[in-house]
Order: structure tokens, then C-alpha cells, then sequence
């Protein structure tokens, strides 16, 4: 009867690390977009100042202040999404690790 069990209980944590390695890839992509939607600003701004001697800071103003605040935005979301998706990865690192340690016949197929 304990042979029968055994692989019961392998193949339910096995597919719960599936579904942890699952999550950790939506974190992962969640990580790239908040890169991405951090850097974007930051060519912004790099290609106005690059272009700055062209324009009147005066003259332009009504439109660079939006620019800057949706820049400010896309920032604070931008580092948001980061800060969320890597705390996210820690905890579903640490729970593999517990898993893999609590059942050691799943560690070699894991690591």
C-alpha cells in the first residue's frame, strides 16, 4: 500500500513545483515589462536633451510638463513592477527549496 502512496504524493508535488515554476515565469515576464517600461523614460528624456539646443525651453514648456509627469508615471510604475516581480521570485524560490528539501526523491528531477 506504501508503494502505491509514494508516487501519489511525487506526482502532487510535482505538480505543485510545476505550477511554482509556472508563476515564476509570469514573474519573469512581469520583471521584463517593468525593465522596459522603466527604460522607456530614460530614452525620453535622453533624446530631449540630446535635442535641447534645438527648442526653447520657454516655448515648449506647456508640453514638457505633461511629458515629465508621464514620465514620472511610467517610472513609479515602472519600478513597481520590478520590485513586485523579484519579492515575488524570492518567494517562490524559497518555497521549491522547502519542497525539494521536505522530498528529497523529487530534488534530482528539480535541480
Amino acid at each position: 500500500m506504501e508503494t502505491d502512496e509514494s508516487p501519489k504524493i511525487d506526482n502532487v508535488i510535482l505538480g505543485e513545483i510545476q505550477v511554482l515554476l509556472a508563476e515564476k515565469r509570469t514573474a519573469l515576464s512581469s520583471l521584463r515589462t517593468g525593465i522596459a517600461i522603466f527604460a522607456l523614460p530614460l530614452s525620453v528624456l535622453s533624446v530631449l536633451i540630446a535635442t535641447s539646443r534645438f527648442y526653447s525651453f520657454g516655448k515648449v514648456m506647456p508640453l514638457l510638463v505633461p511629458l515629465l509627469l508621464l514620465n514620472l508615471g511610467l517610472v513609479v510604475l515602472g519600478s513597481w513592477l520590478i520590485y513586485r516581480s523579484t519579492r515575488h521570485l524570492h518567494r517562490y524560490d524559497h518555497r521549491i527549496k522547502e519542497l525539494t528539501q521536505k522530498y528529497r526523491s523529487i530534488a534530482d528531477f528539480v535541480e
